[in-house]
């Protein structure tokens, strides 16, 4: 070990991977009927998404590894996640044929717009609202659930989904 330094250019890709895990938790516990501790994750993985760019711009670790990463935990933490949590909390015990199709939607959008992310270089602004507010945003919801009439988790799923996949220009705030 002697000789032997940490390379900070790997640092971004715990948060990355830390992401991805609440992702993965957030379905593990969506199986167990356990809501709001899987929205939570769903949550958690918001921050992880947050601190890893924060991270890769503090130490100059910015890469297409890390962008790849990136893109493959957001799709599992913000489009199939919150797909599967409003499915199994919601759709299958109003609307379990068409949530199917809608939450299907939803993830399929979701990498959409993350592939559409990756190919296009624009530093000013989003095309299409982040995959990371699509999911973070519908896992908000769910923490809403008594209180909101369960045809509000279809309507914001579609609307989320066109969002993520739309022409327009949303800033880039916090860079």
């Amino acid at each position: 070990m002697k000789g032997k330094t940490f390379d900070l250019r790997i640092l971004p890709c715990f948060f990355t991977l830390a992401n991805l895990l609440f992702g993965f938790f957030a379905i593990i516990l969506a199986f167990k009927y356990e809501l709001r501790l899987a929205a939570g994750m769903i949550m958690l993985a918001v921050l992880m998404d947050s601190l890893d760019g924060k991270v890769a711009r503090k130490f100059k670790a910015n890469s297409d590894f890390g962008k790849e990463l990136d893109s493959l935990s957001d799709v599992v933490s913000f489009g199939l996640s919150p797909a599967v949590l409003i499915y199994i909390f919601v759709y299958q015990n109003y609307i379990p044929i068409w949530g199917l199709g809608i939450s299907a939607l939803f993830a399929m959008c979701g990498a959409v717009r993350l592939a559409r992310f990756n190919v296009m270089s624009n530093a000013d602004f989003f095309v299409g609202v982040p995959i990371t507010f699509a999911g973070g945003f519908m896992a908000l919801l769910l923490f809403f659930m008594e209180r909101l009439p369960w045809q509000t988790f279809p309507v914001a799923m579609v609307i989320m989904s066109f969002l993520m996949v739309s022409s327009f220009q949303v800033p880039k705030i916090g860079k």
